[in-house]
């Protein structure tokens, strides 16, 4: 990776790409497919953050609106009533820094006046005004590729080269972004594991992984996904092994972020994973 891209300015703080992320996945919401209703609550919501960070989180990512398949959408003050108390208070309690989960322009704003240090977008920054106001906000912006709506984006998804596509949808938004004034310093991409993709789609893009990080740094989205009971042929199987060792996959294939649930056993993976590559 160039030497352009050895860190992102969140804010008042800074992350270093020069060894790899973990993400700490906080959802305020009723009706995420992993945890959805644990933390709806403001307390509830904090303490987990905190025990997410004593664990090793390098951030901590707060979304109020799910983007599961089938996913209800989220009014505007649904969201911010629910994403804004969270980030203030972790903000003003731990040294770390917080990724703000949304797509609207009006979140992205005032979750930026709380002290979010990160816009994480599924969308791209393509519902409107969000390019604009991402860009005045002045910090780092995470890029997802998703095909389709999350309503839908999982009725038979297609793609002739499922890598390649990918990888000219976000660089064609990263172009966007620059010529909007977000430097290319500051632009993570995400390939979007699971939204309008099936498994063979995700496979091959955990495959591809290496060519996508040549491009840009990489966010990468895997933990306890379906595609791992597809893969055990169990849907009740606990899914955090699977999870863990697909992070340290993606790591391999050269993720700069990892968004994860289980944040202790992903940091655990990658310290071995370190104390082996650093020998």
């Amino acid at each position: 990776m160039s030497l352009e891209y050895t860190r992102l300015q969140c804010g008042s703080r800074t992350l270093s790409l020069e060894r790899p992320s973990v993400m700490g996945i906080l959802n305020v919401t009723p009706d995420s497919f992993s945890d959805g209703g644990r933390f709806l609550g403001a307390e509830s919501a904090l303490k987990h953050a905190e025990a997410m960070i004593a664990a090793g989180a390098d951030i901590i990512d707060v979304g109020g609106e799910s983007t599961r398949p089938g996913a209800a959408d989220v009014s505007e003050q649904e969201e911010l009533d629910r994403i804004l108390p969270v980030i203030e208070m972790i903000n003003t309690r731990f040294d770390t820094i917080v990724s703000l989960d949304t797509s609207k322009s009006a979140v992205i704003h005032e979750g930026a006046k709380v002290g979010a240090g990160l816009i994480n977008d599924v969308r791209a920054l393509q519902e409107p005004n969000a390019l604009n106001i991402a860009a005045k906000t002045g910090l780092p912006v995470c890029l997802m590729h998703m095909q389709g709506k999350p309503r839908s984006m999982q009725q038979a998804p297609i793609y002739k080269d499922v890598v390649a596509e990918v990888a000219q949808f976000l660089m064609e938004r990263r172009q966007v972004c620059i010529d909007a004034g977000i430097p290319a310093s500051q632009i993570v991409i995400d390939p979007g594991f699971g939204f309008g993709k099936n498994l063979q789609h995700n496979l091959t893009l955990l495959q591809g992984l290496s060519e996508l990080s040549k491009l840009a740094p990489v966010l990468i989205g895997l933990s306890r996904k379906r595609m791992f009971a597809n893969i055990l042929n169990n849907d009740s199987a606990n899914r955090v092994v699977a999870s863990v060792t697909a992070a340290l996959l993606c790591v391999q294939r050269g993720a700069s972020i990892v968004r994860v649930h289980d944040v202790e056993e992903t940091v655990h993976a990658l310290a071995v994973y370190r104390a082996v590559n650093e020998l």
